[in-house]
């Protein structure tokens, strides 16, 4: 019924030939509505290990006067594990940074693809003279039988049939590895609490939470942010967040301090449950140099009030007393839970040099009682590390240069809105082969680690107000339009996914099909296949071909070592 070219050439009652258009396109494919730069799919196939998912995406222009609606059905022996869904355009008002390269898709305010819905059940949009796209993924069970399925997605209108796109899903028989990395995207439950107007630590708080964190998990997130402590992050300085502080205080006679864990232990639970392996601690000092304390809540002469906050100095001896006491308790209750070995610390976020004094006070007020844990801060001046104040740097990916020239023993990777120079990010306006090529570089040069400070940030820039992300991608304006967050807030309390989120799933899918083949042929094998372009962090190839090219010989290498 479908020529090539992917117009209907008829269609009962009357001709729509010039009507309706459709693609199949790859998911790093983001299909604004005026249909610009929309490359086809050459090869008609996705191809996974067991255990992962692969995704490709349905563009489509209806070209009648009104809007209608048209229905799905998947035809496939493995229909089950095909999901479909719809890919939303939302608002992005700050879409990008005066300053930029020239790799971004566009530079004006306007409505881009990104968030991901379920497909409505009176059926999707047909918008009139629009294009617009379904999101299609296969989820690769460990349990499939290895070998190719046809996928067939029957697209029609009132009965009739606009088009039926068709692929073959291939599952190889080896089973992809666990990430081997930490993978953080910093949690915000107080932004939950505060988007669903629930209590903090009521039962509905904690069943929002629990959705949250499994959605982070099966996207590859394998570390999760703990308030020990309200996290002093993005918050106004004399401003404050919600208190989610996790562990209870209280003051008694002569600066001394009692802790309950109960909610602590409560968290690491549902964590564990959800498939978590690492914990990262709230940051014991504020950001942006360590000059104060986070807001701290306790229990004193009986009433709950705030005990420290902007106004303590960090390097006073109360606070350090406090801390002190706090660390000491803290470090018997993880080793109880059996987290102790893998939960990380932090000191203060993203200090500058002129911190130095601050950030060195800080540290050396608690490295005695840090000993033995494991210590990391997002930062990117590299004195920082020679100056023996962190072990563990999370540098900025656009200043990773000097680090790797002198690598410490563990090194990690960051991004934000502060990385929008040539190097890769997340942003919805960026190309997906420029957030998804992350595997890749992590993979190359052998970071231990990644960490983006937005999970489900719903709060302007510095929590002045919170915002709703549906309307609202950039915090007010402040960074580019999907820096904040990566999921959106359902109404049900689940999230809701975006094509970041799974851009981000197949930059870590990539990283362990690299591992797949490197515990099979070796990692020289690996890079002899990345190495075919260069790769570095601020130079690598933006053209969706090269993963797509990358991914294919790794999966063939997988299939050939397999057979031998």
């Amino acid at each position: 019924m479908f020529g090539a070219s992917g117009v209907s050439e008829c269609v009962k009652g009357r001709a729509l030939k010039m009507n309706f258009q459709y693609k199949l396109v790859s998911s790093m494919c983001k299909v604004f509505s005026g249909g610009e730069n929309i490359n086809e799919l050459k090869e008609k196939r996705l191809t996974g290990l067991k255990g992962e998912t692969v995704s490709c995406q349905v563009a489509y222009y209806w070209g009648e006067d009104r809007m209608e609606r048209g229905s799905l059905t998947v035809l496939s022996p493995i229909k089950d594990r095909v999901q479909v869904r719809m890919v939303n355009l939302v608002p992005c008002e700050y879409p990008c940074h005066m300053k930029r390269d020239n790799g971004y898709l566009a530079v004006e305010p306007g409505m881009y693809p990104d968030w991901l819905s379920e497909l409505p059940k009176l059926g999707f949009p047909l918008i009139s003279g629009q294009w617009r796209c379904l999101w299609v993924d296969v989820e690769l069970d460990d349990r499939m039988q290895a070998g190719e399925y046809p996928v067939k997605l029957r697209l029609e209108k009132d009965g009739e049939i606009l088009c039926e796109p068709e692929f073959i899903c291939e599952v190889l028989c080896a089973k992809l590895p666990k990430l081997p990395i930490p993978y953080t995207e910093w949690f915000h439950s107080d932004c939950l609490a505060d988007y669903y107007q629930v209590e903090v630590f009521s039962d509905r708080y904690w069943e929002i939470v629990k959705e949250f964190v499994q959605s982070a998990v099966k996207h590859k997130c394998n570390m999760l942010l703990t308030p020990v402590f309200t996290p002093p992050l993005d918050t106004a300085i004399g401003g404050e967040r919600p208190t989610v502080q996790l562990v209870d205080v209280e003051v008694s006679e002569g600066k001394k301090y009692s802790f309950e864990f109960n909610n602590l232990r409560k968290w690491v639970r549902m964590a564990l449950d959800c498939g978590i392996e690492y914990f990262e601690i709230s940051h014991l000092y504020s950001q942006w140099g360590a000059k104060a304390a986070p807001k701290v809540m306790a229990v004193r002469n009986g009433k709950y009030q705030q005990i420290f906050g902007w106004n303590t100095d960090s390097a006073g001896e109360e606070y350090q007393e406090f801390l002190h006491q706090f660390l000491t308790a803290l470090k018997v209750e993880l080793k109880e839970l059996g987290i102790d070995s893998r939960t990380y610390f932090h000191i203060s976020d993203e200090p500058e040099k002129e911190h130095m004094e601050n950030f060195r006070n800080a540290w050396e007020g608690v490295a005695k009682d840090l000993e033995g844990f494991q210590v990391i801060d997002a930062l990117s001046d590299y004195d920082f590390y020679k100056e023996g104040l962190i072990r563990q740097p999370v540098c900025a990916v656009n200043h990773i240069g000097p680090f790797l020239e002198e690598r410490p023993k563990k090194l990690w990777g960051y991004y934000c809105t502060a990385q929008y120079m040539d190097v890769t990010n997340r942003f919805i306006v960026l190309p997906g082969c420029r957030t998804r090529i992350l595997g890749v570089q992590l993979y190359k040069y052998r970071l231990d680690g990644f960490l983006h400070w937005g999970y489900n940030f719903y709060n302007s820039e510095k929590s002045l107000y919170s915002i709703d992300p549906y309307r609202c991608t950039d915090a007010g304006g402040a960074f580019p339009s999907g820096d904040p967050f990566l999921v959106y807030p359902g109404k049900d309390g689940s999230p809701e996914g975006s094509m970041r989120q799974m851009l981000m799933d197949e930059a870590m899918s990539d990283y362990c099909a690299f591992m797949a083949l490197e515990r099979l042929a070796g990692r020289e094998k690996v890079l002899e296949f990345i190495d075919e372009e260069k790769i570095t962090f601020d130079e690598y190839p933006q053209e969706e071909s090269y993963l797509l090219g990358l991914r294919r010989k790794v999966n063939q290498a997988i299939k050939d070592a397999l057979k031998g």
